[in-house]
């Protein structure tokens, strides 16, 4: 009326749906015309609207579709990358041919097997989710810390990046461009240094630096020692194959040994005479020895002294296997190599002794594959006598073969130390079950204590109450 804007009402007809009963307003027969007019109005663009195809409506695929296309990816690309490797290693001279396959499994096998710990982690925590294990109090993290999905998320990545870079090296090395091929895996490793130190707030910060801080303690055993820095000290003595790998690859890297066979002398900084090679391959068990040595100062207890013995036990097997390159072959085989043996032994049946005595609990059927919701998984784990036959034969056989990688002078059979790497992670894989199920068991009966003792606290409170209102 006097030219403003017309509101319409909450109960209008604009706001109602073609075919719907009809809405009423009080705003006599000048608003019921005005209404009526643009009712017919909207009604006509709706059938005008209804007859034309809907050209700009967005069809989203299924999450199923959308999982299957990116399976058939994977396999492609994976396929694409056994293809492009198997032909630029056939390009090779026979001659040339295990050199080659040598330096390439000793830049890129120490990110496969992290990426494969980091799949198995992922399942560890996928367990733990299933069996309702609270291992976030366990391993005292925060509320932001990386659930079991977005660990396989950073695995899938790692699973797509690394064999890519490797074929890329693959390919330029057997196609004469070395100087390319020389610059893949320093790009890889660089960038995977970049991401860890990265310092915004990207790439799940709050676990990196988690990550970093835990590395740090286990370094410099200054504090306190909790049960996350000895459970990742733990998991790095199976992962001595990966930092004396890391260490001979970024020597080479550094000396600009990189696609070459400089390396392959004996005199080489970086060849297999190096001290760095037993150095770095004893450096985790020096970790934990330290670490065992601050859990006495800290508890008194004994049996942390018997823990560090048996660290210790891994020093004379490294030590002894590095001095074949210096000493005399009559020598070795007649006083060292004896000597190394013994250890071995030695080592693996106290390292066997503790696992199953010691880190696991094996006085009643294991609770970790208990499910919250029934499983294939927890049907067949659960309960099971032959489960404990498994991990127990298994450790046993794979603690005596993981002490041939702590030993320097089999390096060479580069295959075979491969597996044997492998299935170490695969032993430490089902050693994390039990070990954290004992863990989670502690926890729980010193919560159950503690409650008995309150609870008792107060029965006694209240006795003595009474006791002076009878007074």
């Amino acid at each position: 009326m006097f030219g403003g804007v017309a509101v319409v009402p909450s109960n209008s007809p604009h706001l109602r749906k073609s075919g719907s009963r009809p809405v009423f307003s009080d705003l006599g027969e000048l608003g019921n015309s005005v209404e009526e007019v643009a009712l017919s109005s909207i009604e006509a663009n709706e059938l005008k609207n209804a007859s034309t195809p809907m050209s700009g409506a967005v069809i989203m695929p299924s999450p199923v579709f959308l999982w299957r296309f990116k399976v058939l990816l994977f396999f492609i690309w994976g396929f694409s990358c056994c293809k492009i490797g198997w032909d630029s290693v056939m390009r090779m001279s026979v001659d040339l041919r295990d050199l080659f396959l040598y330096e390439a499994f000793l830049y890129y096998n120490p990110l496969l097997l992290v990426t494969m710990m980091v799949w198995l982690w992922g399942i560890n925590l996928w367990v733990f989710a299933q069996a309702g294990v609270n291992y976030a109090k366990i391993f005292d993290l925060d509320q932001n810390h990386l659930t079991y999905r977005e660990i396989w998320k950073c695995a899938t990545w790692m699973t797509i990046i690394v064999p890519t870079s490797m074929t890329a090296y693959l390919y330029l090395y057997s196609h004469g461009e070395v100087s390319l091929a020389a610059s893949q895996p320093v790009l890889l490793y660089t960038a995977i240094a970049m991401v860890l130190i990265f310092p915004f707030d990207i790439f799940y910060l709050s676990s990196r630096y988690y990550l970093l801080r835990t590395l740090w303690r286990i370094v410099l055993p200054l504090q306190a020692i909790t049960f996350s820095d000895f459970f990742l000290a733990d998991i790095l003595t199976s992962m001595v194959k990966v930092f004396s790998d890391l260490e001979r690859s970024v020597c080479r890297m550094v000396h600009r040994q990189v696609a070459t066979i400089a390396w392959f002398e004996a005199d080489s900084v970086c060849g297999s005479h190096s001290v760095a090679i037993p150095s770095v391959l004893v450096l985790p068990y020096l970790f934990r020895f330290l670490q065992c040595i601050r859990q006495y100062k800290d508890n008194g207890e004994k049996t942390t002294l018997l823990n560090a013995l048996k660290y210790s036990t891994a020093v004379p097997v490294i030590f002894l296997s590095a001095l074949k390159y210096h000493v005399f072959p009559d020598r070795w085989t007649t006083i060292y190599r004896p000597l190394w043996l013994l250890s071995s032994v030695l080592n693996s049946l106290y390292s066997f002794y503790w696992d199953v005595t010691r880190d696991w609990d094996l006085s009643c059927f294991t609770r970790i594959f208990k499910f919250n919701r029934p499983h294939i998984c927890s049907y067949l784990l659960y309960g099971r006598k032959w489960v404990y036959f498994w991990v127990i034969g298994s450790n046993l056989i794979l603690r005596c073969t993981w002490t041939y990688k702590l030993s320097a002078h089999l390096r060479h059979n580069y295959l075979t130390v491969f597996t044997i790497a492998a299935l170490e992670i695969l032993r430490r894989f089902q050693w994390v079950f039990f070990r954290v199920e004992n863990e989670w068991n502690k926890m729980n009966s010193k919560s159950n204590i503690q409650l008995s003792m309150s609870e008792a606290t107060t029965e006694e409170d209240k006795l003595l109450n009474s006791n002076n209102h009878n007074v």
